[in-house]
């Protein structure tokens, strides 16, 4: 008998059902809501502020609640997971069998080990705060049951996606947020571009979606199962370094690549800021899009044999997030700065797992949600603020997303400042901010891998693995000193200088209210102390590695193939490592300081740069265009001339549907006139039948 039998982890399937309950109750008190609009014609989006639902209290009860008892059932289930012994092994709950179907079995299961723990208090926890938040944020909503409702489905599906047992029923968790993104980007659907930033999200992920198909089934067809417990007793049979496993691996890479937007499957993620910064904030910062992260960590074991492919992991996120912290230096609507951040950073975490430093990829998952979620909630809070301004003087036309239109608003929004700045320095690793402790041990293990590793043996499209893992060290390290230029630029621009609010609009900016104030204030004080689930040995502040032995169990024997033989850093290269680190966060600070000059900023109808690099930055290096241009444009031509035309109207069309049709009416024509009523033709044709009749019956004979 597993040691927790018995104990709260058997309650582990409240945490998906609790939200799945409260999207059906909020999604019936929408389509209650959107039959009696017919009725009574009521608008999509109120015309005033500080109107409310008819069951603003209700759905909050509902969509709120349930997130939050999640989480007091993930905190109950941690505690249990917690006390148990560190070589009990996952604990697997079956509800019942999915796909019975020869010697294929697919249970409907869920597992509580020690990774799946930390994302489910990260998705419950983070996202009740985000919930709180929204209470707030879309207050004045008409769609406010609508919103709740897509929110809870999409932590339904994120806890179905890290508490699953296998990659199958992982695999409807991933398709299923997926599906709530769609829906919450696209929530004021009635504007164009935020419809279209939906189907974006949704097509982009589709091709990711594919890799880890392949992947799935490769692993069906060669071990024979989608369990993690099994797949794992399995690995070695397969050949390590081998074309196979290199494959699987290749292709899981291609579905995480997906789903956390790494190049050139990126794209999607900054158009996502369409939807309510709130969605921004729980979708693409704190939970989904960690979601490719997440498998690589659970993959472990299958990457640890495939040098190759964690070779690649290591590769690509490296040219993702120095890629992605270049263009967050030109943006300046406030929530993409942040999308790009978190391209960024998301870049940094696949450095981590691809180099085999599972751990460091995690704990830099933890502390992003902390303060990239403090971030965009935050910048939720200005452009409320600014919206309400707005909206005071009949402002429709100002954006309140602009960074060329704020200034001067730690006057207006003192602790949304205050708060922000600490999210800022902890993203940028200044210490003893969260951001630094997890930043610096990526680094750090990235440099102690190049040094002689597993990882460093083996080679990449013939480059030794040494060369990749240093280059990717020294990308880092320019990353962050960008990230910390691009978040000071931010910060310059919108609370400091003078105000730059447009007209008498900044008179009635002021700090949101506290059912908005209260989740920054707790991700404040997360993104503070969240540094210390981690503490490295130079730095005994507390327990010292608490997330590695955590999740030792789980990731240890994967980190041990890949960083056998690296050398062990001394104390003095640690500490050189961590004043490199520091001194690159602070340079970025004051070179941004310096350069970013709030008195200096150009108006929003300034004539953009049309040569240069800077006109290259404001046009994101031109790949919408040229994925435009070079995929999209072409399949939809193909598909017009030989899909539609050719095959559809030409063939089927034609054969199928006009044809029949043609013939129909021909026969009918030729029918109509031999019925002349004419007495005289009808005999003509009896004898002329009956004759026909007698010579085929003499030929016969």
């Amino acid at each position: 008998m597993h040691p927790l039998t018995g104990t709260a982890a058997d309650l582990v399937w409240l945490l998906p059902l609790l939200p799945l309950l409260g999207f059906f109750a909020n999604g019936w008190l929408s389509l209650r809501g959107a039959v009696r609009s017919r009725v009574t014609a009521h608008p999509t989006r109120l015309d005033t502020e500080g109107s409310r639902h008819p069951q603003f209290t209700l759905v909050n009860v509902i969509g709120v609640g349930s997130v939050v008892a999640a989480f007091g059932v993930a905190v109950a289930v941690f505690a249990a997971l917690a006390g148990a012994p560190d070589a009990a092994g996952p604990y697997v709950q079956t509800y019942g069998s999915w796909l019975p179907s020869g010697d294929l079995r697919v249970d409907w299961a869920l597992q509580v080990d020690r990774l799946s723990m930390v994302m489910a208090l990260i998705v419950t926890g983070v996202g009740a705060l985000i919930h709180v938040f929204s209470v707030g944020y879309m207050a004045d909503d008409p769609g406010y049951p609508r919103y709740f409702a897509y929110l809870n489905l999409f932590v339904f599906f994120m806890l179905t996606l890290v508490l699953g047992a296998s990659y199958a029923v992982i695999f409807v968790g991933w398709e299923g947020v997926g599906l709530a993104s769609y829906l919450l980007i696209g929530f004021w659907f009635s504007e164009t571009r935020n419809a279209d930033a939906g189907k974006k999200a949704f097509i982009v992920n589709r091709v990711g979606d594919f890799g880890f198909l392949l992947a799935m089934f490769l692993l069906w067809a060669n071990l024979g199962t989608l369990d993690f417990r099994e797949v794992a007793a399995r690995v070695p049979t397969l050949a390590a370094g081998g074309g196979l496993v290199t494959a699987i691996c290749l292709f899981l890479f291609l579905g995480a690549a997906g789903k956390s937007a790494q190049m050139p499957l990126y794209i999607w993620l900054p158009d996502a800021m369409a939807g309510p910064t709130p969605v921004s904030a729980l979708i693409h910062a704190a939970t989904m899009v960690t979601g490719g992260v997440y498998l690589v960590a659970r993959s472990a074991d299958l990457f640890a044999i495939a040098p190759a492919a964690s070779l690649t992991v290591v590769v690509v996120g490296a040219v993702t997030a120095i890629f992605a912290a270049v263009i967050g230096l030109k943006q300046w609507d406030i929530k993409k700065v942040l999308a790009y951040s978190t391209v960024s950073q998301l870049g940094m975490m696949f450095v981590a797992v691809g180099s085999g430093a599972y751990v460091a990829g995690v704990f830099h998952l933890v502390t992003h949600a902390f303060f990239k979620a403090l971030l965009f909630l935050g910048a939720g809070a200005v452009i409320h603020a600014l919206h309400h301004g707005y909206h005071a003087v009949h402002d429709e036309t100002s954006d309140a997303q602009d960074l060329r239109l704020m200034g001067g608003l730690r006057r207006r929004m003192p602790v949304t400042f205050a708060l922000m700045w600490i999210a800022t320095l902890a993203i940028a690793g200044v210490p003893p901010l969260a951001g630094f402790f997890s930043k610096d041990e990526i680094l750090a293990s990235v440099f102690r891998q190049a040094g002689g590793s597993t990882l460093a043996q083996a080679s990449w499209l013939g480059i030794p693995g040494s060369v990749v893992l240093a280059t990717a060290y020294v990308v880092l390290l320019v990353t962050a000193l960008l990230t910390a230029v691009y978040m000071t630029r931010l910060m310059r621009y919108a609370f400091h200088g003078p105000s730059r609010v447009p007209g008498a609009a900044a008179a009635h900016v002021a700090e949101s209210p506290w059912v908005m104030r209260g989740p920054l204030v707790v991700l404040g004080a997360l993104t503070v102390g969240g540094g210390w689930l981690n503490l490295p040995a130079l730095l005994p502040l507390g327990p010292v590695g608490t997330l590695e032995h955590w999740l030792a169990p789980v990731t240890g024997r994967g980190a041990a193939v890949l960083a056998a033989g690296a050398p062990a850093l001394g104390h003095g290269t640690e500490q050189a490592l961590v004043a490199v680190a520091v001194a690159v966060a602070l340079a970025g600070i004051a070179i941004a300081w310096v350069v970013c000059r709030p008195d200096a900023v150009p108006a929003p109808d300034a004539p953009a740069p049309t040569s240069g690099f800077g006109y290259v930055l404001s046009n994101k290096f031109f790949v919408d265009e040229a994925i435009q241009a070079l995929i999209v444009a072409p399949l939809v031509k193909v598909s017009r001339l030989v899909l539609w035309r050719g095959i559809d109207l030409g063939v089927l069309d034609a054969l199928f549907v006009r044809g029949p049709g043609a013939l129909t009416r021909g026969i009918g024509r030729a029918g109509a006139r031999l019925q002349s009523g004419l007495v005289g033709t009808y005999v003509w044709v009896i004898a002329i039948a009956v004759l026909a009749v007698l010579a085929l019956m003499l030929l016969m004979k």
